[in-house]
């Protein structure tokens, strides 16, 4: 006989009472929600708090839908970006749009300010954003390698010798499609495009594959495609 099933763990939401909760007894500034927003009585519950609340959105559609949902801003969250993608819904790696294209049509169709994250890399780009009708933008991989970031040296040797092409989008590491650097792993998952656990899930059957074999065969390092501008 062969070992037993992989048990995966049980899914619960992603913002819960007890989350709500943290948020209430010291409200921050603000509340950034980036796989859709939860129900009408936790957004109630946190905007009557003077709390801002800010939402990603991959698509026009799920920036009108926080617009309805009481959010402050939106951020518009383009395909180059590291890290998650901040889909409402689970979507393939192979869907997204670019943030030149993504922006301006958002910009269109909310009346909220828009903040644009994904490949903004140096000021050429914060210039372009605004240039698009962006009220702000959000930089995540810029700063991965400054002092104050907790990035571990490895990383930081490849956020140094990173390439426009380093990078893909697969959910072979967690369940839902994330902009990560390229491993044999990742590549032959998305050859294979087998259905995967949901979100989260998929950490209990990838997580043993990270510790098991060497980082240029698996290794989730996650940043997005303007690295090497930093």
């Amino acid at each position: 006989m062969g070992p037993p099933p992989q048990t995966l763990p049980r899914l619960g939401p992603f913002f819960d009472d007890a989350r709500l909760e943290q948020l209430l007894e010291v409200p921050p500034a603000v509340v950034s929600f980036h796989f859709g927003i939860p129900d009408e009585r936790s957004m109630s519950a946190l905007k009557s708090a003077g709390i801002a609340l800010l939402s990603s959105a991959t698509m026009v559609s799920e920036a009108q839908s926080p617009e309805a949902g009481g959010v402050d801003a939106i951020i518009a969250q383009g395909w180059e970006a590291g890290g998650h993608r901040g889909s409402h819904l689970p979507k393939p790696p192979a869907e997204g749009i670019g943030t030149l294209a993504l922006v301006p049509q958002i910009v269109d169709a909310v009346s909220l300010p828009v903040i644009v994250a994904g490949g903004i890399g140096d000021g050429r780009g914060i210039a372009a954003a605004f240039a698009l009708g962006a009220a702000g933008v959000q930089m995540g991989t810029a700063f991965l390698s400054c002092p104050e970031a907790g990035t571990d040296e490895r990383r930081r040797a490849l956020l140094r010798q990173a390439r426009d092409t380093d990078t893909m989008v697969t959910d072979a590491f967690s369940g839902s499609s994330a902009r990560t650097f390229r491993s044999r792993f990742a590549e032959e998952m998305e050859r294979t495009r087998d259905p995967l656990p949901a979100f989260r899930q998929m950490y209990a059957l990838s997580d043993p594959i990270l510790q098991a074999v060497g980082d240029d065969e698996a290794c989730f390092d996650l940043y997005g495609q303007a690295a090497a501008l930093n």
